[in-house]
């Protein structure tokens, strides 16, 4: 055994038949299938090399002082990095939509249904990781919890939603069968246990942190336990295990960032770790830590320094006028409505749209949706740090 090997899943034939034909003659026919059935995990011992061990702690370390030193914009930045890791995840799932499609769709514009996906995703993220906040550990509800704000919506999925599947799916191949899938995940009948085992490993505290989320998320993703949606709520319980460990406070590690950054390497990780090898995984995990924790750090320097650019821009303001409490509140709510931008400023409307437009025409906002009533805006300074965030990030992970 190497140092890295981990026990590979298990294949068996089962028998398959078609609930709904269609598809191909081969589709219509097929009448076998290899299941892929993970091994319990739930107290297994993890080898790790030395070489992998001190590359996991780097990235920990990383992780640990991004939350630790940078707290005067912490909470702000993760605002940000919760929604870039949405919207990171959505896009491995080749799910496409551009930061105003978000934005838009975030004050409940369902014009981009990627859009209104990704904002689901970030519902999803948000509610595991206020859990795993509170609690202190996974729970299955919170998982069954996530998938439900996640799909609820879904009009081909809605109805799974919130619920262990009970029927066999499958990833890749065909639309109609499981022939020639990448993977066959468990039947339904064994998933229940798989997920208890795999919640039990998630609140272990004899791991490193960084590890036992990757496995964890690993072991998701191959018993694959909902109809849809498995990837986001699998990449959602990683920050969801870092959180529960107290590694992070108040930050949102964007992995999901780095990982779309190189998705067939990700991809190959998960297939080396269901054949039973882990270094690809830690290795990437390791890495995409390291390399999120590093820009994000970058990314709470020039919030610190965009506040006084505002200031700049819009010259004197009165204390206490609606465009000294705007500017005060952008950091905090970077896409904000009009209708939010009143109660935030406690004022009339008039005043209220009256300070909007002097920002506006300093170029601190500007106008994410066309509508001539309750407008939409972003702080374009704030936004344009997030996408860049997401291109050092891909660059590092070049």
């Amino acid at each position: 055994m190497t140092e890295t090997a981990w026990p590979p899943a298990g294949q068996e034939q089962r028998p398959w038949r078609q609930s709904v034909r269609g598809g191909t003659r081969a589709d219509r026919t097929l009448t076998e299938v290899t299941v892929t059935i993970p091994p319990l995990i739930g107290s297994l011992t993890v080898p790790m090399s030395a070489a992998q061990a001190a590359a996991v702690e780097a990235a920990t370390r990383e992780i640990a002082a991004l939350d630790a030193e940078r707290g005067d914009v912490l909470g702000p930045l993760g605002v940000l990095l919760l929604r870039s890791e949405s919207v990171a995840s959505s896009k491995i799932e080749r799910v496409e939509a551009s930061v105003d499609d978000y934005a838009r769709a975030l004050h409940g514009s369902r014009a981009n249904d990627s859009a209104a996906s990704m904002v689901a995703a970030t519902s999803a993220l948000e509610l595991m990781i206020n859990q795993a906040t509170r609690e202190g550990r996974v729970n299955e509800a919170d998982l069954l919890d996530a998938h439900a704000a996640l799909m609820s919506d879904d009009p081909a999925e809605g109805s799974h939603a919130g619920r262990l599947r009970e029927v066999q799916n499958w990833v890749g191949g065909s639309d109609h069968s499981p022939r020639n899938a990448l993977l066959v995940p468990p039947p339904a009948e064994e998933v229940p246990g798989l997920v208890r085992d795999v919640v039990e490993f998630s609140n272990r505290r004899d791991l490193p942190a960084l590890v036992q989320a990757a496995i964890a998320h690993a072991q998701f993703e191959t018993i694959h336990p909902f109809t849809d949606g498995n990837g986001r709520i699998g990449r959602a319980l990683v920050n969801s295990i870092l959180r529960a460990r107290g590694v992070t406070h108040s930050v949102v590690v964007p992995l999901a960032t780095a990982l779309v950054a190189r998705r067939d390497q990700y991809f190959d990780s998960l297939h080396s770790y269901r054949r039973g090898d882990l270094a690809p995984l830690i290795a990437a995990f390791a890495k995409s830590a390291l390399v999120s924790a590093r820009e994000s750090r970058v990314t709470a320097d020039r919030l610190t320094d965009i506040p006084g650019e505002w200031r700049d821009a819009v010259g004197r303001v009165r204390r206490g006028s609606a465009v000294a409490t705007l500017l005060d509140g952008l950091m905090a709510h970077p896409i904000i409505s009009a209708e939010q931008a009143i109660a935030l400023v406690d004022a009339t409307p008039g005043r209220t749209y009256e300070a909007l437009a002097r920002l506006h025409d300093a170029g601190v906002l500007r106008p994410l949706t066309q509508r001539t009533r309750n407008q939409v805006w972003g702080a374009a300074l704030v936004l344009a740090e997030l996408n860049d965030l997401g291109a050092r990030v891909a660059a590092a992970m070049a």
